[in-house]
């Protein structure tokens, strides 16, 4: 696990949108995991800038991403369908149809956590974009979700609902449960990096890095990657 500290969240983006970079660079028809929430919004738009500037090219890439909220269709200012499109796909060159979300509308939830599975066994990360929890969690697989988990229905935590919410109209309207990707799905990722940011993140960084690895500190399972660069801030890195 290498760990890169920044000065601020605007240098930690752009180190972490350079790493993402290359790989595209090096292979124009790599497979991105990406990430959505605030975390990686910085990293997005180092990363559209340099396409509009120095002409890296996504025609050829595809993208898995790692979650979705249920009950929010893909038009929906709040799914993370319509965030990565406002905040990376609609700004570069990607075939949209080569970027795939877990459907939250759909009808029989498990066949399409089936289908989503199917869709990772075929197209493995290059690179896994994730942000971190700051109880530890990855995606949203909170603590306590077995290591050994595939993509599945999420009953989303309270926390994390009231976290949420500060994005919608009322804490009312905050899905009750999303589709993830499972702690499985994201280790097969053939290369990891996660940005984090902020002195509330400073334990679980703490505890990621350093800490024992269990199930109750979900990230921490990433000692176990071959391959895992943290871009974090110094108030992220603090207790490190």
């Amino acid at each position: 696990m290498k760990v890169i500290v920044t000065k601020n969240y605007d240098e930690m983006s752009q180190v972490a949108a350079n790493i993402i970079i290359d790989v595209v660079k090096n292979n124009p028809s790599a497979v991105l995991g990406l990430a959505t929430g605030s975390s990686p919004i910085g990293t997005y738009k180092n990363m559209i800038k340099d396409c509009k500037e120095n002409g890296t090219s996504y025609k050829n890439v595809s993208t898995v991403n790692l979650d979705e909220y249920v009950s929010l269709n893909a038009e929906h200012d709040q799914s993370y369908a319509y965030f990565m499109r406002t905040n990376l796909f609609d700004h570069i060159d990607i075939d949209q149809n080569n970027t795939n979300l877990p459907c939250g509308v759909a009808k029989d939830l498990q066949a399409e956590c089936d289908r989503y599975n199917g869709v990772l066994a075929k197209l493995v990360p290059d690179i896994q974009v994730l942000g971190l929890g700051s109880n530890g969690h990855i995606g949203f697989n909170e603590p306590d979700t077995p290591f050994d988990s595939v993509t599945h229905i999420v009953d989303l935590t309270e926390n994390t609902i009231k976290d949420n919410s500060r994005l919608f109209a009322s804490i009312d309207e905050v899905p009750r449960q999303a589709l993830s990707m499972g702690i499985k799905n994201i280790m097969q990722a053939k290369s990891i990096i996660m940005v984090v940011s902020g002195k509330n993140k400073a334990e679980a960084v703490k505890g990621m890095v350093n800490g024992k690895i269990t199930p109750a500190l979900p990230a921490s399972v990433l000692q176990l990657h071959p391959n895992v660069t943290i871009v974090c801030d110094e108030d992220a890195a603090s207790l490190l």
